[in-house]
């Protein structure tokens, strides 16, 4: 085995902790994986110096090992879905920040987030969502969305990469190629999508492509079934993940 694998591997893994300091137990997980990112939870984080401090000593693990610099990420989308408790400023949803039709409001929100983030030691955030949110009974996403609009919601994600981009934080898009319009939580099933290509390209995947082209760097798939473009998970799929995505960035997607 190359001595660079274990590496190479490592750094395509993103650990869950279940500990609010920096530990020996810590150590030994990023001695054992190698891995280039950790995510926090709400269960990791108590005050803002005890979040700091956590940050900062996995970082120095990760220098002793010899490890890349961590990913440090989390979900703070604002809404309902936020992981930073009390003083921290904890901003609108999505959906109500659309309703505004002001994307310069995604902008500032991203920016207050990022800066809150960056400043504790968190460099990369699980936002902003890109679902576009045209069914009212999807269990996972309402909230969570700019619009039912696919073209506004991309506006507001741009808004809000700007926004990230300037405090110094990595955005991530998601859920790729669309998590919008189904009635069943991808945490608990399988969610299957039988919406034609056409369909597809012009709602769920338009956010994404204009995403891309303003430079998201970072995206979420969806842990979905999309049966016009493959049978497997978009998470599984090569013809998603490969063909779709990465092989036509340009035009996708």
């Amino acid at each position: 085995m190359s001595a660079e694998l274990p590496d190479l591997v490592g750094r395509s893994l993103m650990l869950a902790i279940a500990e609010r300091e920096a530990t020996g137990t810590t150590r030994e997980l990023l001695a054992a994986t190698r891995a280039g990112g950790v995510i926090l939870f709400a269960g990791n984080i108590s005050t803002p110096a005890q979040l700091y401090a956590l940050c900062s000593g996995l970082q120095a693990q990760a220098a002793e090992l010899g490890l890349p610099p961590l990913l440090i990420a989390i979900d703070q989308e604002g809404g309902v879905v936020s992981r930073l408790p009390a003083p921290f400023a904890v901003t609108p949803s999505q959906q109500a920040l659309g309703a505004s039709a002001d994307p310069h409001l995604a902008y500032a929100a991203a920016r207050l987030t990022g800066e809150q983030l960056r400043a504790h030691g968190v460099n990369m955030n699980f936002a902003p969502v890109l679902d576009v949110g045209d069914n009212p009974r999807n269990p996972i996403v309402g909230t969570r969305a700019f619009s039912a609009d696919p073209q506004q919601v991309a506006r507001f994600a741009a808004a809000a990469l700007r926004g990230y981009h300037e405090a110094g934080v990595i955005a991530t898009v998601k859920h790729f190629p669309g998590h919008g319009d189904t009635t069943i939580d991808s945490h608990l099933g399988l969610p299957v999508s039988d919406h034609s290509r056409a369909r597809l390209d012009a709602v769920e995947l338009l956010p994404f492509r204009a995403s891309i082209d303003a430079g998201a760097p970072a995206i979420m798939s969806a842990h979905m079934v999309f049966s016009a473009l493959d049978t497997c998970p978009a998470t599984l799929s090569a013809q998603i993940l490969r063909g779709l995505l990465r092989a036509n960035s340009a035009s996708a997607a």
